[in-house]
């Protein structure tokens, strides 16, 4: 027998490794049931579900790393995601095997040791349809269950993978109506057998729901809707009959959807066999134009409690009565244990957009408590029946409102953790200012007049915004919240908002990615900064925890993006989408970054100045979402048009109307603009950028 040569006997290895590495892939979600996930928190080895556990906590109860040691970390390994926009997925860990999903829904599975790929899937999703999603091409993560892996595609697809091999076993079109412009950006979740997805479109003019398939076949299981639907038609059932009465008809509000998406947060409990989510914002967001009598509109801006088994509804808490500023309550639900006036009490913490930190009886839906997190200034706090003692003036019908938080929120989807070591809660807060006038122009769902906000691709939020600049500061923290007093705990500052979420560990640290394109890891209970690498690109996921073969790994998959990170940005990194994993000791090479290319300001473009006042308003409801404000903005992962070269804006209807960037995502104009409208956007484009020019001395 010949001798194996030394580099074929590593190919074999290698070879080997992947082979196993496969098999586990092909078996480790078999026992992924729900037992599985409940034992799975005393040990935190794997990271079963998108919050870890089943009440969303994101604590790991690993200690290997801590405090002492944490600044010994360093990279195991790098993942290449091959992406250019936002990245906002939690990593699934499960026997040695990771999923992980990049923008435009694609999968990737991984060995978790090693950073090698298995397998992908890309579900293919039209890129010509990317105008539909409010907030980027992005997608939050995958279910892992009984050999299957669970993805929603932007597209409104729930697809179920063969965990081993990535081949597709069946694909549900979960949207109930193709006419409206429905998204999934969610993570599937699990629950006793059945798959639970919601969707994303509010700003669209949907309708909200929730739906539950077969894990096994996709066979639809039960639907509930968040808001009523037309009252002519029979209502589902009674709790959208109660809806309906606090809804005005007069402002048909069937029509415009009326929003309450359910695009994020999910949590279950076991023991009392019910599921929670968070609903979105409502449709239009000005309550003004949608319900002109007021009301509550149910159930917006809510915690609702689910039976899993049927879908039935059976309690809700509504954070925000009446929402109009977009304060959305999808930010991430956590189940907790808390001893409220000697007492042990079942509660969900939850920090939404609306500013306020909330404490609620999660047996039954009764308000325990609420404080502020940032300032705000809608509402003055909450009465003893878990009302919003809402400031004058601040739904008028006439005047512009600085509204604090704007509807970036206090906090935004970014993942929250809770640590019951310490008894604090950590997520980035923020202030991201915007300026609210009720828009009387409004003409129902597809009004799209010049100055409407993206009204162009169909958003439908019957608000002006920015019409007066508005005064309040940005800001970008972590806080760690103490819920039982409701105070800050501890904060740390941050150069921009839009930082990512948080991992709490047994290791007393919580980590956290930031806009500034770092990982950092802090003393989790003081504060105090222990460790940082860099990343390349801004994060705004949340890093996980996982162990194998003893040892304890730190992953976070990072890509800047979001609605708020199309057109800006807090750092000049430009470097594609990558899974980051650090270990103790770990020497592996992190991958070359890349810096952001921004050009000169844009000069040279002829235009008619009496042309700009008309362009501002064609740009406001066609592009300033993505682009930002020409020459002002930096750009974030979409470029600022004040900084291209002049010839793509001298040609811009080769690109607005059908042209080559619509392969990426770019909306498709032709028949919502027309050349002089384009001419006009030109003028305003070069204009502004005139406009901002520095004088020369």
């Amino acid at each position: 027998m010949k001798p194996i040569h030394r580099s074929a006997c590593c190919a074999l290895v290698a070879a080997a490794l992947l082979t196993s590495a496969a098999a586990r892939a092909a078996t480790a979600a078999v026992e992924v049931d729900q037992a599985f996930v409940i034992a799975n928190a005393s040990t935190g080895k794997n990271w079963p579900a998108n919050g870890f556990d089943y009440g969303g906590t994101r604590f790991s109860p690993l200690e290997q790393i801590n405090t002492d040691n944490v600044k010994q970390l360093g990279p195991a390994w790098t993942y290449d995601l091959q992406s250019e926009r936002g990245i906002e997925a939690t990593p699934i860990v499960v026997d040695g095997v990771m999923y992980v999903t990049a923008s435009w829904s694609v999968v990737h599975a991984l060995d978790a040791r090693t950073g090698k790929k298995l397998w992908s899937y890309d579900p293919h999703v039209p890129r010509r349809m990317a105008y539909k999603a409010c907030c980027d091409v992005v997608n939050r993560g995958v279910a892992v269950y009984k050999g299957k892996v669970y993805v929603g595609s932007l597209d409104g697809r729930l697809i179920a993978l063969d965990a081993g091999t990535g081949k597709k076993v069946w694909e549900q079109d979960t949207v109930s109506d193709h006419s409206r412009s429905y998204t999934i950006t969610g993570a599937p979740r699990v629950v006793k057998g059945k798959v639970i997805i919601g969707n994303g479109g509010a700003e669209f003019g949907v309708r909200g729901y929730v739906t539950a398939y077969d894990a096994e076949t996709g066979k639809q299981a039960w639907r509930w809707f968040v808001v009523p639907g037309d009252p002519s038609k029979p209502y589902e059932d009674e709790s959208m009959a109660k809806a309906a009465k606090t809804w005005d008809p007069a402002g048909k509000y069937w029509e415009a959807g009326g929003g309450g998406t359910v695009w994020n947060s999910m949590v279950y409990d076991p023991e009392l066999n019910l599921l929670y989510i968070g609903t979105g914002n409502a449709s239009p967001w000005s309550q003004h134009q949608r319900s002109p009598a007021g009301g509550d509109n149910l159930y917006v801006a809510s915690i609702v409690a689910l039976n899993p088994d049927t879908g039935k509804y059976v309690w809700h808490y509504q954070e925000t009565p009446g929402d109009s500023w977009d304060y959305t309550s999808v930010q991430d639900l956590i189940l907790a244990d808390l001893k409220l006036d000697g007492k042990t009490r079942k509660v969900i913490l939850h920090a939404p957009k609306n500013g306020f930190f909330f404490v609620i009886d999660r047996t039954n839906g009764r308000f325990i408590s609420a404080k502020n997190f940032v300032d705000v200034n809608w509402a003055t706090g909450y009465d003893k029946n878990g009302r919003p003692i809402e400031v004058a003036n601040v739904r008028s019908p006439d005047k512009p409102f600085d509204i604090i938080p704007g509807p970036f929120g206090g906090h935004n989807w970014h993942s929250m953790s809770y640590s019951p070591l310490t008894g604090l809660a950590y997520f980035p807060a923020q202030n991201v200012p915007l300026n609210l006038a009720n828009d009387k122009r409004w003409s129902g769902q597809g009004s799209n007049k010049p100055g409407q906000p993206m009204s162009g691709i169909g958003w439908n939020t019957a608000m002006l915004i920015n019409s007066q600049t508005p005064k309040s500061k940005p800001f970008g923290r972590l806080i760690a919240w103490d819920p039982v007093n409701q105070r800050e705990a501890w904060r740390h500052e941050y150069v921009s908002p839009w930082n990512g979420g948080t991992l709490a560990t047994a290791g007393n640290l919580v980590f956290e990615g930031t806009a500034d394109a770092r990982i950092i890891a802090f003393n989790a209970r003081t504060g105090q900064q222990l460790w940082d690498s860099p990343t390349g690109t801004g994060v705004i996921a949340a890093p996980i925890s996982y162990e194998i073969d003893g040892k304890q790994y730190i992953s976070v998959a990072a890509g800047w993006g979001g609605v708020y990170g199309e057109s800006q940005r807090a750092s000049e990194g430009n470097t594609p989408g990558t899974v980051y994993t650090f270990v103790l000791g770990g020497k592996a090479p992190l991958p070359k970054f890349t810096e952001y290319q921004r050009g000169a300001l844009l000069s040279g473009v002829k235009y008619d100045p009496k042309d700009v006042e008309a362009g501002t308003a064609l740009y406001v409801s066609n592009c300033v979402f993505c682009h930002g404000v020409p020459g002002v903005d930096k750009g974030g992962n979409l470029p600022n048009l004040g900084y291209v070269d002049k010839t793509f804006i001298e040609h811009l209807d080769q690109f607005v109307f059908n042209g080559p960037f619509v392969s990426k995502g770019m909306p498709d104009f032709t028949g919502k603009l027309t050349p002089d409208d384009v001419e006009k956007i030109k003028a305003f484009i070069q204009g502004t950028a005139d406009a901002v020019r520095p004088s020369t001395p």
